[in-house]
């Protein structure tokens, strides 16, 4: 019981599209690294799962200077993305058909995913943070919560990333493209502000 509540939980915490998921929806529109994009999205939110089950939530709450860092960090990202995306869709014909177009390397693509991940303090909070307190409340079983939550992520990602190509016939247009990188440099912008008006 405590493995499906996970799974649930997992599931409702990412769902909402945000910065991560677009830039896997990306990549799967693309083609281009999904299962690693996949696999380090995934991994990442298992690690902070793990540290969020094991208490860790109660640390983070001790170096106040943590959550600032990472918030004024993620800012800064998400403003270089969000700009990045605007250039791209006004320039347009970029990728044409997903699938094709200059292939970015391995390495760019890593770096570029786990800044999203790992740069963005709500994974702190939805993972380290609610998980790490809701997997106490089954006293014994909190690992099981955990594997749950876990297999949730791994299940979103992986159909987001390998789901993604179902719309490849709309992205032969070029227009789509432009509208997608509107779209997500609206985003990251969005989630930006809401870094920086978050106390306010």
């Amino acid at each position: 019981m405590e493995y499906w509540i996970g799974l649930r939980t997992g599931i409702a915490l990412i769902l909402v599209i945000g910065a991560q998921n677009a830039f896997v929806l990306r990549q799967g529109l693309r083609r281009e690294h999904v299962l690693a994009v996949v696999a380090t999205c995934a991994l990442s939110d298992a690690v902070l799962i793990a540290a969020g089950v094991a208490g860790i939530g109660a640390a983070v709450d001790a170096l106040p200077w943590l959550m600032p860092l990472l918030r004024w960090g993620g800012v800064a990202f998400l403003g270089w993305y969000g700009a990045r995306s605007f250039l791209s869709a006004w320039r347009g014909g970029a990728v044409m058909t997903a699938g094709e177009g200059d292939r970015v390397p391995l390495a760019k693509v890593m770096l570029t995913c786990l800044a999203f991940t790992w740069l963005n303090p709500h994974v702190y909070l939805d993972t380290v943070v609610l998980i790490g307190s809701l997997s106490a409340q089954f006293e014994g079983r909190e690992w099981v919560f955990g594997a749950g939550a876990m297999s949730g992520s791994v299940l979103f990602f992986t159909t987001l990333g390998y789901g993604a190509r179902l719309l490849a016939p709309v992205f032969e247009r070029p227009m789509a493209w432009r509208i997608l990188d509107t779209c997500v440099g609206l985003l990251m912008w969005s989630v930006a502000a809401t870094l920086i008006f978050a106390d306010m």
